[in-house]
């Protein structure tokens, strides 16, 4: 995102990436064809197709592609149209090899010391350095496809404060995205069981992930030294050609990508639809926007919390969702909620999504946020259509309407057909 073009400001374009598993239609295994859908397309393994205003790319595994936005969009407005077309296209493509694409955060079916197979192509080095020092076989490697935004800045100063508003508003985000109940075919007790295998993929050098929500940190050379240089520290003994020293090594819920002046947020799952996952970011963007225009606290307010309470309130979001509690004064008071006692993070979003008037204007962005907020997350929806402890039968023909959702751009409900 602006790597070659002057630095956009804040909020005056948007990044966003949507990553999808490829399986097989009748039985939902994992199809590691990425390379062939790439090469079908444009005749050769690439590991970037622009069409236009949305690109495809790989991911570290063979079995996710990626679409992303072919550098920053104006606006999210209408971004869910463009995405759904090419979903729909490669579904098309898919069809001679009995394949299709799969939504939600993790499959729940995949064993992934068995199913892996790691992009064989341009890039591979950085790839083949992971799986050396990390092996990239388990879940928090090979199944966790997300959602990532970027968000740009001009300068240190509003690096400063999109940083500062992005780091309270991390551990809510996963309230409204989580997407992934169900691993190795069991229901895991956590709403978000990607972000939590996510956390913890790169426990023998803690340092990159740090606490997944960043430190308080608000000027490019704080960054430097805080973060990125007792990363680069760390990983040096195992990277002793050096080819993880780079900015993408940082892997917290939001990283600072300064050789493009922008940050990107990592930590939403995947949804059913892009309609679904555009109305999220939506949400997510819009918040942000009130909180740097300072409308309920002063950026300073947004600069006093630690990582280790923001990071204890998402650890409850990943488990509990929107009913996990809120009781930091200071906290709610960031969001407008002064001397309203504790708050569960669904009642922080209902207010924050009633707080921002452009949500509430569109209708179809205003009913996806009304049917999160109202019958939950994507997480609890699936639960709600599995049960508690459903047969591996059960999960296929539920995750086969998810996918259903994801051909037609609509949102899963177990008692309403998309």
């Amino acid at each position: 995102m602006n790597e070659h073009h002057q630095p956009l400001h804040l909020f005056e374009g948007f990044g966003v990436e949507l990553e999808y598993m490829i399986v097989q239609r009748d039985d939902l295994r994992v199809l590691p064809i990425t390379d062939m859908l790439i090469y079908d397309e444009v005749g050769a393994y690439l590991s970037d197709v622009e069409f236009g205003d949305i690109a495809w790319s790989n991911e570290l595994v063979l079995h996710v592609v990626e679409l992303k936005t072919n550098g920053p969009a104006d606006t999210l407005k209408g971004l869910e149209s463009k995405f759904q077309w090419h979903v729909r296209k490669i579904n098309e493509m898919l069809l001679k090899y009995n394949g299709m694409l799969l939504p939600t955060g993790a499959h729940p079916l995949m064993n992934p010391y068995t199913d892996t197979r790691l992009w064989p192509h341009d890039y591979n080095t950085v790839y083949e350095a992971y799986n050396r020092i990390f092996d990239c076989r388990g879940h928090g490697w090979a199944n966790l496809q997300s959602t990532h935004l970027n968000l740009p800045f001009a300068d240190d100063a509003e690096f400063g404060k999109l940083h500062a508003a992005i780091r309270v508003l991390l551990p809510l985000i996963p309230a409204l995205s989580a997407s992934s109940p169900i691993l190795d075919g069991k229901v895991t007790g956590l709403q978000d069981t990607r972000l939590d295998v996510y956390r913890h993929n790169q426990d023998r050098i803690p340092a990159i992930a740090g606490k997944i929500i960043p430190e308080a940190v608000f000027t490019k050379k704080e960054y430097d030294e805080q973060i990125f240089q007792p990363i680069f520290k760390a990983v040096a003994p195992y990277d002793t050609d050096g080819i993880l020293q780079d900015e993408f090594l940082n892997s917290r819920g939001a990283i600072a990508r300064f050789s493009r002046n922008a940050i990107e947020i990592r930590l939403l799952d995947i949804q059913e639809s892009p309609a679904a996952d555009i109305a999220v970011l939506r949400a997510v963007a819009g918040v942000l926007q009130v909180l740097v225009a300072e409308r309920w606290v002063a950026l300073r307010h947004l600069k006093e919390f630690k990582e280790d309470m923001l990071a204890g309130i998402l650890l409850d979001v990943i488990r509990e969702g929107q009913q996990a509690v809120v009781t930091d004064p200071g906290l709610l008071h960031c969001f407008g909620l002064r001397g309203s006692g504790s708050k569960t993070v669904g009642e922080i979003w209902q207010h924050l999504i009633r707080e921002t008037p452009e949500l509430e204007d569109d209708p179809a962005v205003a009913y996806i946020l009304h049917t999160i907020t109202s019958r939950g997350n994507l997480a609890k929806r699936i639960l709600e259509a599995t049960g508690e402890n459903p047969a591996e039968q059960k999960i296929q023909e539920v995750y086969r309407q998810l996918a259903v959702c994801l051909q037609k751009g609509g949102i899963f409900l177990h008692d309403k057909p998309c």
